[in-house]
């Protein structure tokens, strides 16, 4: 199984925040959409950063409720690693373990296609266990 497989899966697009939004806006946003992350995405669509969760906690622990006016880009993680629709959940799921990360922007031929989260590489393992299982199951009765 590949990540296309779990973008198949997923409904909507990518949601992303201006690098000039607010922390403020973007904490909102985190809430309104019931994620755990956005994209920073330039005038032009490409990746600026990503500010997760994490992000916001560790600036507010460092600069305090003042954060909340200050503009995304300043806390947003610039180096946002990537993977491409291609790439196995195998793969995936050892570069978030190794780099403790939890969402990735799916990137195809130079274009944002997508972002998934651990979340979403979790329920398509399980439901592919689930499934491989049931075929054992189904194999054994038969035979």
């Amino acid at each position: 199984m590949n990540v296309a497989a779990i973008l198949r899966e997923k409904r909507g697009g990518v949601i992303g925040a201006k690098p000039g939004d607010s922390v403020e806006a973007v904490c909102q946003l985190l809430a309104d959409k019931g994620i755990g992350a956005v994209l920073v995405l330039r005038p032009d669509g490409s990746i600026g950063g990503i500010v997760s969760e994490r992000d916001i906690v560790r600036g507010l622990a460092m600069i305090g409720t003042d954060l909340l006016q200050q503009s995304v880009d300043s806390i947003m993680t610039k180096t946002v690693m990537v993977c491409s629709s291609h790439d196995t959940i195998e793969d995936i799921m050892h570069l978030m373990t190794k780099r403790r990360i939890r969402h990735l922007p799916v990137v195809d031929d130079g274009k944002l296609t997508g972002m998934i989260s651990i979340g979403d590489v979790v329920k398509k393992r399980i439901a592919d266990t689930e499934m491989e299982a049931e075929a054992l199951r189904q194999y054994i009765a038969t035979g």
